[in-house]
C-alpha cells in the first residue's frame, strides 16, 4: 500500500547538553546529557514543524498516498499534546558540535582559540566538529574537512591565498 513520511528536524536548537567524564578511566564511555528540548523556543520551533509537516501532508497532490494520519495522530493537537509526542518520538541526527568549542578569552566556555589550540595546555589542539560554536543547518562533514584542512595549513604554517 502507498504512504509516506516526513521527517521534521530542528537544525539550530538553543538548547545544549552537556558531555563529561564518567571516571579517570581513558577507556569509560562519557556521560552525555543531550538536553534536548530544553528551552520553550525549540519546543514552539518542533511543535511549528508538526503543524507544517500536517499541512503539507494534506496538500491534495498526496491525496493517492495518503489515509489517516499515523503519526503523532489527528487525536494529538494540543500543544502539551504534541510536546509530549515530540519528547517521546525525537531522535538525534548524529550532529553534536560545540563540546570544545572556539572561542575568543573571555567566553569562559570556549575550550581553544582561533588557532585550534586548547586553551591552558601546550602542543594540543582539537581538530574537527567539536570546535564549531553553534550548529550549523546542515551536514557537519563538509565543515568539518574545511575545518581539518585549515588547521593543516596552521599547523605546516602555511598562509593560505586570499580571493580576489
Amino acid at each position: 500500500e502507498d504512504g509516506f513520511t516526513l521527517h521534521l528536524c530542528q537544525l539550530r536548537p538553543e538548547s545544549r547538553g552537556r558531555i563529561g567524564l564518567r571516571s579517570a578511566d581513558p577507556f569509560a564511555d562519557p556521560v552525555i546529557a543531550a538536553n534536548y528540548l530544553a528551552t520553550a523556543e525549540d519546543r514552539r520551533v518542533m511543535r511549528a514543524c508538526v503543524g507544517i509537516g500536517r499541512d503539507v501532508a494534506r496538500q491534495a497532490a498526496l491525496d493517492p498516498y495518503r489515509a489517516g494520519e499515523l503519526s503523532p495522530g489527528e487525536d494529538v493537537q494540543t500543544d502539551d499534546e504534541i510536546d509530549a509526542w515530540v519528547r517521546r518520538t525525537a531522535e538525534t541526527i548524529y550532529h553534536p558540535v560545540g563540546t570544545c568549542k572556539m572561542g575568543t578569552a573571555d567566553d569562559t566556555m570556549a575550550v581553544v582559540d582561533a588557532s585550534l589550540a586548547v586553551r591552558g595546555l601546550q602542543g594540543l589542539r582539537v581538530v574537527d566538529a567539536s570546535v564549531m560554536p553553534t550548529l550549523i543547518g546542515s551536514n557537519t562533514n563538509a565543515p568539518t574537512i574545511m575545518i581539518a584542512e585549515k588547521a593543516a595549513d596552521m599547523i605546516k604554517g602555511r598562509q593560505l591565498a586570499r580571493a580576489a
